[in-house]
């Protein structure tokens, strides 16, 4: 996915925790179109905690058909708000979670 998403200039996905940890390192303009068939309805949760923060852009999953391609090509056209969602959603950023995760791991081992 990394090839694909260097190569991209909006990305249009679904908001599962490890995508959105994902495209928040990319730092590229997101559309995100969260699954309702996932326990707690938690994609939307995700989607709209970016959204709220303008760092996405949201729609629902039952009016993708509707809104999907209008959503992309009015992002696609506009340099400003493509700009702005790339720099939220690059705030969003948690970085060397792996190494971080490993050293609590051991911490954990020592004591």
């Amino acid at each position: 996915m990394d090839y694909a998403f260097a190569a991209a200039d909006i990305i249009i996905s679904r908001a599962g925790a490890g995508t959105i940890s994902e495209l928040c390192l990319v730092g590229k303009p997101v559309i995100l179109v969260p699954s309702p068939n996932v326990a707690e309805d938690h994609q939307t949760k995700n989607a709209l905690s970016l959204s709220e923060r303008g760092a996405a852009i949201v729609v629902k999953d039952d009016q993708a058909v509707e809104k999907l391609v209008y959503e992309a090509i009015n992002l696609i056209k506009d340099e400003n708000r493509k700009k702005s969602l790339s720099d939220n959603i690059l705030k969003l950023a948690e970085r060397d979670t792996d190494i971080r995760i490993a050293r609590e791991v051991l911490k954990l081992i020592v004591e």
